[in-house]
């Protein structure tokens, strides 16, 4: 009996990967692709599969894991195009995440000559006996001073250059940013510090060849343009649309993982369909280089779902990975310490999913400064993964993963009750699916919550988005949600979906929103209570349930246009016909 392969959930590590029969998207053509980049920068959002690919290269350049080069990559496209340059290199594999900051820069200091001091005494024993007659790696010592050491004895005696990777370069740097201690983050990157040193004695060996190339991984370019005159040889691929879908899925790598996934495990293919759209709606969406480029999914999250599916032969119930969950601490973090400004930006991601940006500033150099100011924004949460390209002028939150977080976090901002006043409407609707008395209650009690000042900027998304996410905190067991589906008459508002495991299988709501000012209402000349469904209201959203009956023939389908008037009151209309 063949071996069943696994999900490669929080796996980090190419051969563990492997060892494990895990499935894995083949993304070895970058490597060849990358032999032709001198000294690449990478910077992508926590979670996105940039230390997967660190390990990748680790194993292929590695010389000491020639002997399992076809146990490693004999099945992937770089094992069927060798670049020739395969299992040439020593390997110095830096990563930066486990560096303590502590509570000055001498403490800093001494956790990355610890680390780092420790990593080169360990390339030494590692490549031995190349490395006989070389002095002891002091550990005590400054790390530049080590490497400088190392680097010349390469020369000295011919041996094989080393490969730099260093992953999530920034992370401690990134801990000072977003805590506000700019004092310190200025000492770490001052001309005389240990980290532009070091930075310098990476150029050095560069230039000296007995480093081949330098891999760098990270979240934020502020650190790299502060390390400018340190390491001015990098090239910048965070937005070559080249290197796009270096990390992260595409739509057809996805295609490809379920195909194998649903042949593996048996699962029964007329649950395929709910499952494309399921992971589509709440892990795609994002574009970094360009926003014509096809849209990626987060790596991390889709092997969450997946492994849930796996194991279970269902979906998670809460569909939104905890590890991407902790985002929010950044939000928290950099936001904080302006909440006027905090409301705002997060209103408007709430009600028009729409911020503009200027492009510009996505190439140019960062400030420190500029990294909290209001109208630097969108440029932050670009980078930390939580905005994506809309258009030439806007960034949006790129899934409802995203939007739900932020959804959230609006919440927490006005201190909204979320958790103890919905059990007995919840249980009500369970017992007796009723949108309107659904609604009614998400109106009696959340609405009646809000603040004054945000009916302001109120509209129908913001009542959709949160009406949505005060479900999913309740009805997830049941349900799932979709927001915005495409179809070819346009994109509907908000689905229930019952979960095809679950006791609603096949029921699906399309519902449409509108909304009215109270200004705006005024002119209907009516009462809430005796307004009437509007015709073109009808068609639109007839128009998507009958897209949805085209994909999904066996599904129970309701159609229902929901009016909210400003602050004063709403309809619910069941459409039928």
């Amino acid at each position: 009996m063949n071996k069943q392969r696994v999900i490669p959930y929080m796996v980090g590590n190419y051969a563990e990967l492997v060892e494990d029969y895990s499935y894995f998207v083949d993304k070895t053509p970058y490597i060849a692709m990358l032999e032709r980049v001198k000294n690449p920068v990478y910077l992508r959002p926590r979670r996105f599969g940039k230390s997967m690919f660190c390990s990748l290269l680790n194993y292929y350049y590695d010389i000491n894991t020639a002997s399992r080069f076809a146990e490693l990559f004999g099945d992937t496209w770089i094992g069927q195009h060798p670049t020739g340059k395969q299992n040439s290199y020593m390997i110095l594999y830096l990563n930066f995440s486990s560096i303590e900051v502590g509570d000055n820069l001498a403490q800093l200091e001494h956790s990355f000559r610890t680390k780092c001091n420790t990593l080169l005494r360990y390339l030494v024993n590692r490549y031995a006996p190349r490395f006989a007659g070389l002095p002891t790696i002091d550990l005590n010592a400054p790390v530049s001073d080590n490497l400088n050491q190392l680097l010349y004895f390469i020369q000295s005696e011919q041996l094989p250059p080393l490969y730099v990777i260093i992953d999530e370069y920034d992370n401690f740097a990134n801990h000072l940013i977003t805590t506000n201690q700019d004092p310190f983050y200025y000492a770490l990157t001052a001309d005389d510090s240990f980290l532009k040193t070091f930075f310098k004695t990476l150029k050095e060996g560069r230039e000296q060849r007995t480093i081949v190339n330098v891999f760098i991984t990270g979240i934020l370019p502020i650190t790299m343009d502060d390390l400018a005159s340190a390491f001015n040889v990098a090239t910048y691929l965070t937005l070559d649309r080249q290197f796009e879908a270096l990390t992260g899925f595409t739509q057809s790598e996805v295609d490809h993982l379920l195909d194998e996934v649903y042949a593996d495990y048996g699962l029964d293919p007329a649950t395929r369909p709910e499952i494309n759209a399921l992971i589509k709606n709440h892990y795609d969406g994002y574009h970094f280089a360009s926003h014509e480029s096809e849209p990626l999914y987060n790596a991390t999250s889709l092997m969450y779902f997946l492994r849930e599916l796996t194991i279970y032969g269902q979906p998670p119930e809460f569909l939104t990975d905890l590890n991407l969950r902790t985002d929010l601490h950044w939000v928290r973090r950099l936001t904080g310490s302006n909440p006027a400004n905090t409301e705002n930006f997060i209103e408007t991601l709430n009600t028009e999913n729409r911020i503009p940006y200027n492009r510009q500033l996505l190439v140019t150099k960062f400030r420190l400064s500029q990294f909290f100011t209001p109208t630097f924004y969108p440029i932050s949460f670009f980078y930390l993964g939580m905005l994506t390209r809309l258009d030439d002028f806007a960034l949006a939150l790129p899934n409802v993963n995203l939007r739900k977080i932020f959804a959230e976090y609006f919440n927490e901002l006005h201190q909204i009750d979320v958790e103890t006043r919905y059990s007995d409407i919840m249980s009500a609707f369970l017992a007796r699916p009723n949108l309107e008395q659904l609604f009614a209650g998400y109106w009696q009690e959340y609405v009646s919550q809000l603040p004054e000042a945000v009916f302001q900027k109120m509209n129908e998304n913001f009542y959709r988005i949160t009406f949505y996410e005060l479900c999913t905190r309740y009805l997830s067991p049941w349900f799932s949600w979709h927001l915005e589906r495409s179809y070819p008459q346009g994109k509907s508002d908000l689905e229930f979906v019952g979960k095809y495991h679950e006791r609603f299988a096949n029921l699906r709501w399309v519902i449409e929103f509108k909304y009215y000012s109270n200004t705006e209402f005024a002119k209907f000349k009516t009462t809430i209570d005796q307004f009437q469904l509007q015709a073109e209201d009808t068609i639109q959203v007839n128009g998507y349930a009958e897209g949805l009956q085209q994909e999904f023939p066996r599904a129970r389908i309701e159609r229902f246009v929901i009016y909210c008037v400003g602050n004063q009151g709403f309809r619910v209309f069941a459409v039928t016909g």
